[in-house]
């Protein structure tokens, strides 16, 4: 490293006389530049006598023959850092020229894509999504520690488990409570798990494949959440449990809920994929939760982190509890079924590796290839995690952003409340909201219309997923056996009408005030 007129690091070693790419070694920090620090614990043997600073926004091609003299040689260790620092300062470079120049071009109405959600990035997503790869640890690793980590501590939950996607999610929070482990406690194929109809398919979908019996309670509007007063109704000698989101980021009823479940030794799964950062104010169960953050006031949490959702890592999602026990469980499902709990590249870390007598097996059979349970691979990569990283410093300002955008929507469409019944917070939360609920008041609108003039204005709508999952073919058999569910008061009046009457717009941080104010415009036309 050196040069006749100015010392300059080498980004390949010189071969004969041909050029060689360098970057300028400087003696002051240039706050124009891109410049990184070598400090004397960077170098093998004798450092440079000054304090240097390596300039990595340009690079340039000099003969080989002008670096002839070295004046000091940097570990491989900082040699590999400045070369990642020189990879993430072209791709905020490309981040500049792909992502954010294409994000902001002129909004016109009825012909730019109002989205219901999407992601929001920068070039930090793109900078860790590099690191990662460039470590090439493709399976859970570094980033996935970090990951977990950061979101506990978000949640204020004692262990968190990061997955391939919020139905996994859904998948192990469930089977987990199928385990031996957990005694009489554990739900049997037959057992009844209280839930609603109006749902996501995959929040039910566990309870069916298992062979245990999903009870469905109707929702209220305009909360959109189970109704609590027929909580007693659905209650039945072999009930085991509650499964529930909070709808479309809005809390049910933690206080009653958990309440109910506690007094009868039920388990309470929320799945909380659609209402990250959304807050309940427990009177009962003060502290239960230590940021008052849902997801952590049952037994088991879930998240999703698909590209809608409040933070995104493409795919992916997370199952968390208080409950070390439960943590295992969760843990072993998520990984194969197996009775080891070490990570993935670690042996023995219990010590007890080879002097283990489970089950029939023969004493000493290695422990990492023991299975306590028929689990699955539901593991996520170290390059989502990455993202999931970045994603997770933006976390409050998306959650704010949101609350601005429902706010603003609200507050706007207030006048039309007679003809549409607009969403309500349930008492004592904050919801961190992922869209805006409509349901249709009036006789004389049509959804079908309304939704029509709104796609065609490329104004993106939803359903309130499933409407009523019970309605859909994949409950035919279901349906025609009449055995394998069970309708609380015959009939799920509210969710019937919400499959007829309801659709959601977006609310997500993307949404600038110009498609705001276009989609309050073009949802007015069709209301006056």
């Amino acid at each position: 490293m050196g040069s006749t007129f100015r010392p300059v690091l080498a980004l390949d070693e010189p071969e004969g006389k041909s050029d060689v790419e360098v970057v300028f070694l400087t003696t002051k920090s240039n706050l124009q530049s891109v410049c990184l620090r070598v400090n004397e614990s960077d170098f093998d043997g004798i450092p440079l006598p000054f304090i240097s600073y390596v300039n990595i926004s340009k690079k340039f091609l000099i003969s080989s023959a002008l670096l002839e003299k070295r004046l000091a040689k940097l570990k491989s260790s900082c040699f590999e850092k400045i070369i990642k620092e020189i990879v993430f300062h072209y791709s905020k470079s490309f981040y500049e020229s792909k992502h954010r120049n294409n994000d902001s071009g002129r909004f016109i109405p009825g012909k730019s894509r109002v989205p219901y959600a999407g992601r929001v990035f920068d070039e930090k997503e793109l900078t860790n999504l590099i690191d990662a790869s460039l470590d090439f640890w493709l399976t859970a690793g570094p980033w996935s520690d970090k990951f977990e980590e950061r979101f506990s501590d978000f949640l204020g939950v004692d262990f968190c488990h990061l997955v391939n996607s919020g139905s996994s999610a859904n998948l192990l929070a469930f089977m987990a409570l199928t385990s031996d482990v957990l005694g009489k406690r554990k739900i049997e194929k037959g057992d009844e798990v209280i839930t609603v109809a109006a749902a996501f398919p995959t929040t039910v979908a566990p309870i069916v494949q298992y062979g245990a019996v999903p009870v469905f309670v109707d929702v209220t509007l305009p909360t959109y959440n189970i109704d609590c007063d027929r909580l007693e109704e659905a209650l039945s000698p072999k009930t085991k449990a509650v499964l529930v989101a909070h709808t479309l980021g809005n809390p049910f009823d933690i206080d009653r809920i958990k309440s109910f479940c506690d007094k009868r030794g039920l388990w309470l799964i929320e799945d909380n994929c659609d209402a990250l950062g959304s807050k309940y104010y427990s009177k009962s169960f003060n502290g239960f939760s230590r940021k008052n953050y849902t997801g952590g006031y049952g037994d088991i949490g879930t998240s999703s982190f698909y590209p809608p959702h409040h933070l995104t890592m493409g795919e992916g999602g997370a199952v968390y509890t208080n409950n070390a026990t439960l943590s295992n469980i969760l843990l072993s499902f998520r990984d194969w079924g197996r009775d080891c709990t070490c990570k993935s590249g670690q042996d023995n870390r219990c010590g007890n590796r080879f002097n283990r007598k489970l089950g029939d097996l023969p004493l000493g059979y290695d422990h990492k290839y023991i299975y306590s349970h028929f689990g699955y691979n539901l593991k996520a990569t170290d390059l989502q995690a990455a993202i999931g990283c970045a994603q997770l410093e933006k976390l409050p300002e998306f959650i704010c952003k949101r609350r601005e955008n429902f706010d603003f929507l609200k507050s706007a469409l207030k006048q039309y409340s007679g003809s549409i019944i607009l969403p309500e917070a349930t008492m004592n939360s904050e919801p961190s909201w992922f869209g805006f609920l409509i349901t249709l008041n009036d006789a004389k609108l049509d959804r079908q219309k309304i939704v029509n003039t709104l796609e065609k204005n490329n104004i993106q709508t939803r359903m309130l997923f499933s409407g009523n999952l019970i309605k859909h073919p994949c409950f035919d058999s279901l349906r025609a056996s009449k055995s394998g569910y069970r309708v609380i008061g015959g009939d799920l009046k509210n969710t019937d009408r919400i499959m007829n009457d309801t659709f959601w717009i977006g609310v997500y941080p993307g949404l600038l005030e110009e498609h705001l104010n276009f989609m309050v415009k073009t949802i007015c036309g069709v209301l006056d």
